[in-house]
């Protein structure tokens, strides 16, 4: 069976040819593919089965200390 995906140039779901199982970056699955009718590549997030590969963790950016803005009072005429 056929992974269904939204094209976004027939702007319907078609089936994905071409399927691969991807991990992403952020370690979650997809599915990359191109479209039946048109040809254009089509990407689905989610579902699919785990790789074989060991996923590696991906470092969260810490949450950086925004710098304290110095105000500048307007100088009374």
């Amino acid at each position: 069976m056929a992974t269904q995906a939204y094209c976004v140039k027939c702007k319907t779901k078609r089936d994905m040819k071409n399927e691969k199982q991807v991990t992403m970056k952020n370690g979650r699955n997809a599915t990359s593919g191109i479209c039946g009718v048109c040809g254009t590549k089509m990407f689905k997030i989610g579902g699919g089965a785990a790789s074989t590969k060991s996923k590696a963790k991906v470092p969260i950016k810490q949450a950086t200390k925004k710098k304290a803005r110095k105000t500048v009072k307007a100088k009374k005429k």
